[in-house]
């Protein structure tokens, strides 16, 4: 028998000048690829330890389909994302996990290696007695959202602003959708953030990043080492995708 959940990772090609943009400086473009390549691979295996048995790897831009397969652990189905923008490309993911026979779609960003893989557990789970789960992202946005099919209309929104939270909720709320929140989580978006991740190791509770704490701390990339930090702007619903 099929499974019932499916979580669905989004994520780009780690491509110098193209992912952890906001982190440059003080990285240079080619430490926060490497960067974002130790981050994925964090993601892949929690969501791999999370998933029911099915989990999905949706990737940007979708020609590399193919070399982002062999980064990914056994049993991902590996796809490009379609689309012509990130709210488009997120209802096609549901479309067509749906279309698959799923029931309980989660949907995750690849900027968050320190979430906990019970996290993902309990957002599809919560689909039992809800028709929306999310976890917020202190910029406004989510760290990731799981429904039990299409919700037409969720997706149609500005995805880079702090609203885009807010706005989802409206949306849910005006179609009588039940909604579980989990408290807000942060993503690694900026070098300001990256003091976040050093808080949170010191309490213990970065245990699902080990090759993203690895890597800063091989070629000592943590803001305090630098004496820098990045500034913040506006929210995103599955940064890094």
């Amino acid at each position: 028998m099929r499974p019932r959940g499916v979580l669905i990772v989004f994520a780009k090609r780690p491509e110098a000048g193209a992912v952890k943009t906001r982190m440059c400086p003080p990285l240079r473009p080619d430490q926060a690829a490497a960067l974002y390549a130790e981050m994925l691979a964090d993601v892949l295996a929690t969501t791999a330890a999370a998933a029911e048995g099915a989990a999905w790897l949706r990737v940007h831009p979708a020609e590399a389909a193919g070399e982002m397969a062999r980064r990914c652990p056994p049993g991902f189905a590996v796809q490009g994302q379609r689309g012509r923008d990130l709210g488009e490309r997120m209802r096609d993911a549901v479309d067509a996990a749906a279309g698959a026979g799923f029931d309980r779609i989660l949907l995750r960003g690849s900027d968050s290696p320190a979430l906990p893989r019970e996290e993902l557990i309990e957002g599809l789970a919560a689909l039992d007695r809800a028709e929306l789960a999310v976890g917020p992202d202190l910029d406004g946005g989510y760290t990731w959202i799981a429904v039990r099919g299409p919700v037409p209309g969720l997706f149609d929104l500005p995805m880079s602003t702090p609203r885009v939270l807010e706005q989802t909720l409206a949306r849910a709320a005006a179609r009588g959708l039940r909604v579980h929140r989990r408290a807000p989580r942060f993503d690694l978006d900026t070098a300001s953030d990256l003091r976040r991740l050093a808080d949170l190791r010191r309490a213990g509770g970065a245990r699902e990043c080990p090759r993203t704490l690895a890597l800063l701390d091989g070629q000592g990339l943590w803001p305090s080492e630098r004496g820098e930090s990045g500034a913040r702007s506006g929210g995103n619903a599955l940064p890094g995708s």
